[in-house]
């Protein structure tokens, strides 16, 4: 019993587990902020535009069978806002953000010329392939 208690122990407690539990926690918390911005700013500009953005009364019936497709179509709509804000206010400034931060490290660093690993300008030896590379100043720049 000792030794599978030590052994729930180490699994609780690996890393990759409590990073998942905690991505799952933010995760939730995200959607949650995002559903609520989509219905605090999103539908209502929508409805002043097109008028309301709820399809839930939307309902087709076939005998006795009731299709409420209305319902679908506001989730698909508040998704696709909820994605294309996601973009536009998260996805689009970091990746901006992270080509920044690319540019100042090229700056930096350059390819090996035997293995093509990235490496800082003034090293005179490649680290991972160990081939000795002229100081960058004195390597031949490429034609354009």
């Amino acid at each position: 019993m000792r030794a599978m208690m030590s052994g729930f122990r180490k699994f609780i407690l690996r890393g990759n587990l409590v990073d998942l539990a905690v991505a799952v926690v933010i995760g939730t918390q995200f959607s949650n902020l995002v559903k609520q911005f989509v219905d605090s700013f999103i539908n209502p500009l929508l409805a002043v535009v097109g008028g309301s953005p709820n399809f839930d009364g939307l309902v087709l019936d076939v005998g006795n069978a009731k299709f409420r497709y209305g319902a679908f179509l506001t989730q698909a709509l508040s998704f696709v806002i909820s994605a294309a804000v996601i973009y536009f206010v998260i996805v689009l400034p970091v990746t901006r953000l992270l080509r920044l931060f690319d540019r100042k490290q090229a700056e930096t660093e350059r390819d090996c010329p035997e293995c093509t690993m990235k490496i800082p300008l003034a090293a005179r030896r490649c680290p991972e392939c160990t081939a000795v590379i002229a100081p960058a100043a004195q390597q031949p720049q490429p034609m354009r």
